[in-house]
């Protein structure tokens, strides 16, 4: 009747292995560290740099722990762990030296930051400790104000340009088109002209409201965006912004980065892991800014930059190759026009190439410009930490309809996939500036840690003593069904590469003693069958049976309040809601399976069972 299969046996003790080598990992700590990035996204960072790290520290006599080398992507991190906070200080310099003979235009990122202390032999079974948070890893944590005034600036300045195309494509003349502030003056010569522009932007530009005003002689529209546009162009940029700084962040290496909108107009960012306030700017501040322009390859401009000047109206950078281009001042695209980029192969000549996908206002400029501009070469520039570089500078065949654009010509495969990522990154849709900025450092995240460590064994030990003192042997039980739910939740955890927060030591705390409710049920409906007079045995088969239906409902709608927490919380509540529905999941698997098998095991061969040791059972006295 209370006997479990051996499977059911060798499946509870592999879950149980499996748990406690997946929580190894978080009890070794962390280790001070050094992180070497690219700081410019035309230098990558690949294994031969994990090599001549280890060269100049082993030159230098710095004992490094481990050398690892992580790939996002193309873009790759190497991080070295050194013994202690003096050789990683002495470290950063040395790398910093070395790496950069140029102070003032670095080629490579070398920050401060932690890695695990685990063995190597954990890691080698991908057995990897939990991200922890800000509040418990320490790092650093920015405030970003968006100046939605810029974002509107260039929301406008497109507006200008979209309502220049759609009178010059409908041939309705006009006098000149300006922005004046949040507006747009159209003027023209007579009242006709403007009735027709009107009725054209109305149809095709609906965010567009306009209004007629006489000036003189001059028939005027003035146009402004509705209140609806505002908004969604406030909150584009936003989003934009948002997914800009993920791009970047992420291909850094930064381990389990924290961005999300606060309020209506900022951004947190939180760094855990990352101690050095100016590297973590460093790495905010290359958000890059793509732009595509036409290259001036005239005799007059050839000879004006042999000659080592710039003509009025252009401009001179830098090929990836050094080679000197100039290019006009006059912006073509930028990165919001810009869809999608992936890296692939021309269908003729079977070469690497770079495919681009337009949007519908982008696809109609570069229909123009490559018609109106053929054999003549287009620069795509990208800026960053206002500096512009050439990424590629191809040669116009033909009018390119459609809004698919093929870059190509003398790139490796490599080359094309580092071009498509670097125009995915896109641009900032609205300039921001740090507002506020805040450290956490290591010791105050450890004595986080402390505390909340603290908690939770306190709040375990004091619900074990209680449990075991009223139920006897089946409080042990229930004690260690408890165990086994903290290892398999702490295991769960650690496997899915969770970041845990300190609310989520609170749910920890929470969900053990949620957890032992499941223990209590089942204890008393053992007592109760007892006191009904039924056998030992026959009181824990169906003291588990009765129990299942009051544990699975109570565990349902716990579970429900967690998924709503998860699906309209942030941040901290969020991190609460993870640990608490993982929990609930554990704790149902714990709570009767383990329990069970460990009560079984006990009594299940006892043919001849009179007594169990679950405490007094209270009888009703007879009045």
């Amino acid at each position: 009747m209370n006997r479990y299969p051996l499977w059911k046996y060798i499946m509870i003790a592999v879950a149980v292995v499996i748990s406690i080598l997946y929580t190894l990992p978080n009890f070794f700590g962390e280790s001070p560290a050094v992180q070497v990035s690219s700081a410019k996204t035309t230098v990558k960072v690949d294994p031969a740099m994990m090599t001549r790290v280890g060269q100049i520290l082993d030159a230098a006599k710095l004992t490094n722990t481990g050398l690892y080398f992580d790939q996002n992507g193309p873009v790759g991190t190497v991080r070295a762990r050194l013994q202690n906070t003096d050789a990683q200080l002495r470290a950063k310099d040395l790398l910093e030296r070395e790496l950069n003979p140029n102070p003032t235009d670095p080629s490579y990122i070398v920050a401060l930051n932690l890695l695990s202390a685990s063995p190597s032999w954990l890691t080698a079974i991908h057995a990897l400790p939990m991200y922890l948070g800000l509040d418990l890893r320490g790092g650093v944590h920015f405030l970003l104000q968006v100046d939605m005034k810029g974002a509107l600036t260039k929301r406008y300045d497109s507006l200008t340009s979209d309502i220049r195309t759609q009178l010059r494509d409908k041939n309705v003349r006009n006098a000149g088109i300006n922005r004046v502030g949040d507006t747009i003056e159209i003027v023209f010569r007579d009242d006709d002209s403007r009735g027709r522009a009107r009725d054209v932007l109305r149809d095709n530009l609906p965010d567009l409201q306009v209004v007629e005003q006489n000036a003189g002689t001059d028939f005027k529209l003035i146009g402004s965006l509705t209140a609806a546009s505002v908004k969604a162009a406030q909150d584009s940029a936003l989003r934009q912004n948002i997914t800009t700084l993920h791009n970047r962040i992420n291909e850094l290496g930064v381990a389990e980065p924290i961005i999300q909108q606060q309020g209506a107009d900022r951004i947190v960012v939180q760094l855990p892991g990352v101690q050095d306030v100016a590297k973590a700017k460093d790495i905010l501040g290359r958000t890059a800014t793509l732009e595509v322009r036409l290259v001036d390859d005239s005799p007059e401009a050839q000879a004006a930059l042999a000659g080592g000047t710039v003509p009025f109206g252009l401009e001179r950078y830098s090929e990836r190759d050094g080679r000197p281009v100039l290019v006009r001042r006059q912006i073509v695209l930028t990165g919001e026009n810009l869809q999608d980029a992936q890296a692939g192969f021309d269908s003729q000549s079977q070469q690497p190439a770079v495919h681009l996908t337009l949007d519908a206002k982008g696809s109609r400029i570069f229909r123009d410009v490559t018609r109106d501009n053929v054999n003549k070469r287009m620069a795509i520039l990208l800026f960053e930490k206002g500096k512009g570089e050439v990424v590629t500078a191809p040669v116009i065949r033909g009018e390119i309809a459609g809004g698919r654009v093929q870059i190509s010509g003398s790139m490796t495969s490599a080359e094309a996939s580092d071009t498509a990522l670097l125009l995915r990154a896109g641009s900032l849709a609205a300039p921001m500036e740090i507002i506020e900025e805040r450290t956490i450092g290591p010791s105050l995240g450890a004595d986080n840690i402390k505390k909340g460590f603290d908690a939770t064994m306190y709040g375990f030990i004091a619900v074990s003593v209680f449990i075991i003192v009223y139920y006897m042997l089946f409080g042990v039980f229930s004690a260690i069904a408890l165990s086994v739910n903290l290892l398999m939740l702490l295991a769960v955890l650690s496997m899915l590469q969770a970041t845990l927060t300190l609310p989520g030591i609170a749910a920890i705390a929470f969900t053990l003693g949620m957890a032992i409710d499941s223990n209590v049920l089942i204890n008393e409906r053992i007592r109760e069958e007892l006191r009904n007079g039924v056998t030992p045995q026959q009181a824990i088969h169906l003291g588990f049976d009765r129990a299942w239906g009051t544990i699975l409902d109570s565990n349902i709608t716990t579970l429900i309040a967690g998924v709503a927490l998860l699906a309209f919380g942030s941040g901290p509540v969020r991190g609460f809601a993870v640990v608490h529905c993982i929990g609930i999941a554990t704790s149902m698997f714990t709570s009767v399976m383990v329990f069970r098998a460990m009560a079984n095991l006990w009594y299940g061969r006892k043919k001849k069972l009179t007594k169990l040791s679950i405490g007094t059972v209270w009888k009703p006295t007879k009045v």
